[in-house]
């Protein structure tokens, strides 16, 4: 079967995303190819989201990702967001995997699950159906703000570092705090990302309504 074209486009995601300092940035900036620097607070960042339905995407239908990976130094937006490499990716969805594979990204089968329960949101990731990560976050029962804008990503393909722009709009619950974020599998390779401790955000968001282009003005770097 045919991949999709590209880009895609995805509405009214369920996400919780959000950045912090790894327990060792060293083991963390090992899964960095060469040429690639970490950003200077050594920031790790993940995306755990849950898409239900398939007339939520252009033709990906329903799906569940989680990808994780660094901050990069030197390949800021305009608007200061950092670039940045994903070191995993795990989606329930083959044909996505097929389609994001081929554009340079690790993608593997892996599943999440986004729960909600009163001010409190749960997201589990898992490979091979074992629980490998685990956030917990305290949202408020309003929105804050609505963002837009883009990300960067960067990715490989043949050895050659290639840079995708993500178009995204997004509603963010008011009174976010990330309580807890647990790596649960010593033995996979996402333990590399493990937080300090004391947990130390640097930035976050919980989104029950976040939309995006899957990608778009990917290029070389």
């Amino acid at each position: 079967m045919a991949l999709p074209l590209a880009p895609q486009l995805i509405v009214n995601s369920r996400m919780l995303y959000f950045c912090w300092v790894p327990e060792d940035p060293a083991a963390a900036a090992a899964l960095l190819p060469e040429g690639l620097t970490p950003a200077e607070n050594q920031a790790i960042f993940i995306n755990q989201y849950v898409v239900d339905r398939d007339d939520q995407t252009s033709h990906f239908g329903a799906y569940s990702l989680t990808y994780a990976g660094l901050d990069l130094a030197g390949l800021d937006l305009e608007d200061g967001t950092p670039g940045r490499w994903w070191t995993h990716y795990l989606n329930s969805n083959p044909v996505m995997c097929d389609y994001a594979a081929k554009r340079g990204v690790p993608a593997v089968p892996g599943r999440t699950t986004l729960y909600r329960d009163g001010d409190r949101v749960t997201a589990t990731t898992y490979a091979d159906d074992q629980p490998i990560i685990r956030s917990v976050a305290r949202i408020g029962s309003g929105i804050a703000d609505t963002a837009r804008g883009h990300l960067r990503y960067v990715t490989a393909i043949d050895g050659r570092l290639m840079s995708g722009n993500y178009a995204y709009v997004g509603e963010l619950s008011d009174d976010f705090e990330l309580l807890s974020l647990e790596f649960l599998a010593p033995d996979h390779s996402c333990h590399a990302l493990r937080p300090a401790t004391p947990l130390e955000v640097t930035f976050g968001f919980y989104g029950p309504r976040v939309s995006f282009c899957y990608p778009g003005g990917d290029g070389p770097l």
